[in-house]
């Protein structure tokens, strides 16, 4: 029997994936124990879900001393015991330290076709607005391990959203968004039942 899946998650404000995640890990979907959620913002709404659902928690603040948090973010995802990290709206480069403990075992989400529409400062409408001025026929939802550079990893999976004629930043971004927790949901579903190994990545 494959053991179950030790999840920690990072998110700066709602965490959507994360609550997905936890969603289904109840409802018997995911075979998985989220164990810890780590927030760089105290009045991160996914705090509160954290809380509600007895789910260990803490904050971390990065804005003070960036290389500190790195290695007390890192010391606390090692002694939660997961061997998988999955961003979920978090707002931070991940420092090194952290990347040292799980190489090739951090997840994020990226709204917009990797490699081209990624990199520094392309997140969240900026990413919707450059694909409608490029004029492609479709965007994506990109899962990718994440490594020293932005939305650099190895991606795991695309799952392709038309561009639809009258598409706007806005009404692209609001059904990409609406996506994004089913696929990270899905694709975790997949490392836990074998299906998906990062050693088969493209």
């Amino acid at each position: 029997m494959t053991p179950r899946l030790k999840l920690a998650f990072l998110a700066s404000r709602n965490g959507s994936a994360f609550r997905a995640a936890v969603e289904a890990a109840g409802a018997g979907r995911l075979a998985a124990d989220i164990v810890l959620l780590v927030s760089n913002s105290a009045k991160a709404p996914a705090l509160d879900f954290a809380r509600e659902r007895g789910i260990a928690h803490e904050v971390i603040n990065t804005a003070a001393d960036p290389d500190a948090a790195d290695r007390q973010l890192a010391e606390a995802l090692a002694a939660s015991g997961a061997d998988w990290v999955v961003l979920s709206g978090y707002l931070r480069r991940i420092g090194p330290a952290v990347l040292a403990r799980f190489p090739d075992r951090i997840l994020n989400i990226h709204p917009g076709p990797l490699p081209a529409f990624g990199g520094e400062g392309m997140y969240g409408r900026r990413v919707h607005e450059a694909v409608i001025a490029a004029q492609v026929p479709a965007s994506a939802v990109t899962i990718h391990l994440v490594d020293g550079e932005y939305d650099h990893g190895r991606v795991l999976g695309r799952w392709s959203v038309p561009v639809v004629a009258g598409d706007t930043a806005e009404t692209l971004e609001q059904r990409i968004t609406a996506l994004e927790p089913e696929v990270m949901t899905r694709t975790l579903i997949d490392l836990a039942e074998g299906r998906l190994r990062v050693d088969q990545a493209s």
